[in-house]
């Protein structure tokens, strides 16, 4: 069974990397680059917050009124705009952290960082909001699906990175690092 963030990478298509990368003023292996690191960064920012008291249940009630639509027609979303203030939404004041560990390793400005976080958070979480209701899930299934995904950036990362310290400087890497 593919990950959680392989099946939002698969969503993902050229197109729609190609509609982020204008929206961001940058080439598509930039963009497409940017997004590999993104999207562990964000899941593991939101199992990292699973993690804590409450914080499963939080993000469950979120979850449970999420609209997954946006799914079916990315790049309508992002052609109007999509995101907005998601990422602040949904990470508080912590979003600008993420966008700086992207902006760090991926090669985007925190600008664009920051606007592509906030191009993704709404694209994660009709992702979460997705699986949620097709596995019938509560908050512990939720915190459980967290954890597998956790253990599969762990292999992923001792796989690609096998010297690389607790602390590493790119987000995928970073995001394990927040998430143990």
């Amino acid at each position: 069974m593919p990950s959680l963030i392989d099946s939002l990478s698969g969503l993902l298509g050229d197109d729609v990397v190609g509609q982020i990368s204008q929206q961001l003023g940058t080439d598509t292996a930039t963009t497409s680059s940017a997004i590999s690191s993104a999207l562990p960064l964000l899941v593991s920012a939101l199992a990292h917050q699973s993690s804590r008291e409450g914080g499963a249940d939080q993000i469950a009630g979120a979850l449970a009124s999420h609209d997954d639509s946006v799914l079916d027609g990315l790049s309508a979303a992002l052609g109007a705009g999509g995101g907005g203030d998601s990422l602040g939404q949904v990470f508080g004041s912590k979003g600008g952290a993420l966008a700086s560990m992207l902006g760090q390793s991926s090669g985007l400005d925190s600008a664009g960082a920051s606007q592509l976080l906030g191009m993704l958070t709404p694209i994660v979480m009709a992702g979460l909001a997705r699986n949620v209701r097709e596995k019938g899930l509560d908050s512990a299934g939720l915190a459980g699906m967290f954890g597998a995904e956790r253990q599969q950036l762990s292999r992923r990362l001792t796989h690609h990175s096998p010297r690389c310290s607790r602390r590493c400087s790119t987000p995928t890497t970073t995001a394990a690092w927040w998430t143990t």
